[in-house]
């Protein structure tokens, strides 16, 4: 099966990619400086065996990253998309499970950081609509650093109909709201669990937060209205992980 390739900057993407073995890293573009730190970060393994190599100048690099006014560091990769996980074959294999889902969620940087923070404190999986997926988008590389790489994302046709069939398989739908009654932490968090996260400004879609056994929140000073979406999963994601470890 022929994959189509795209491109991703900046240093802990690239390595992380080039660390994954289930990721095809077709052409690796470097510095003499970055080559130096990959050597240096990874001194048992050589990360470029088996990849082509191409040495340019920080100037050169720049064509990659100017329209998007990111940072290279030296570090441009063309990579494969990976296999798309199951989320069936998933669920069938695991309990326990902690999903997020994101519902209207399109901003790569908001997408890329909230992968960062999920993969960092052990969320099982992300559910987001395939067409507001920025999946060849440079900057949500760059913001997840590397970490898309370590988690999977389930990529689905319809969030609503996802979040039925999952309830049916005895999962429970938190969806996080101002409005929400509840503190967060006030839940006990056992079984399997959905995060339900809306868009900035719009929040949840009305038919989509039908589908939500509960409407919870973050407590936060009355006189901020509201966090952004990647640092409110962030501490949602700290202490569900927090209360695992006790447990």
């Amino acid at each position: 099966m022929n994959k189509s390739s795209f491109f991703i900057i900046g240093q802990h993407a690239v390595i992380e990619a080039l660390k994954n073995p289930n990721r095809k890293v077709l052409r690796i573009f470097l510095t003499e400086e970055s080559k130096k730190n990959i050597h240096r970060k990874n001194p048992n393994k050589n990360l470029l065996d088996d990849v082509k190599v191409y040495y340019k100048t920080k100037k050169e690099l720049d064509k990659y990253s100017t329209k998007e006014n990111l940072q290279h560091q030296g570090y441009v990769a063309e990579i494969e998309h990976l296999e798309k996980p199951s989320l069936k074959e998933f669920i069938s294999k695991n309990n326990n499970i902690t999903f997020v889902c994101l519902d209207g969620v399109t901003d790569p940087r908001n997408i890329g950081s909230l992968v960062r923070s999920a993969a960092s404190f052990k969320i099982d999986g992300i559910i987001i609509k395939e067409r507001n997926f920025p999946d060849e988008s440079k900057l949500m590389y760059k913001a997840a650093s590397g970490a898309i790489e370590h988690i999977n994302i389930f990529e689905v046709s319809n969030i609503n109909s996802t979040l039925k069939n999952l309830k049916d398989k005895n999962f429970w739908v938190y969806g996080f709201d101002g409005e929400g009654k509840k503190n967060f932490t006030e839940i006990e968090w056992k079984g399997n669990n959905i995060l339900l996260f809306g868009s900035e400004g719009a929040g949840m879609h009305k038919h989509t937060s039908k589908y939500a056994d509960f409407l919870v929140k973050i407590d936060i000073d009355k006189k901020i209205e509201s966090l952004n979406i990647s640092n409110s999963a962030a501490i949602v994601f700290h202490h569900l992980n927090y209360l695992k470890k006790k447990s």
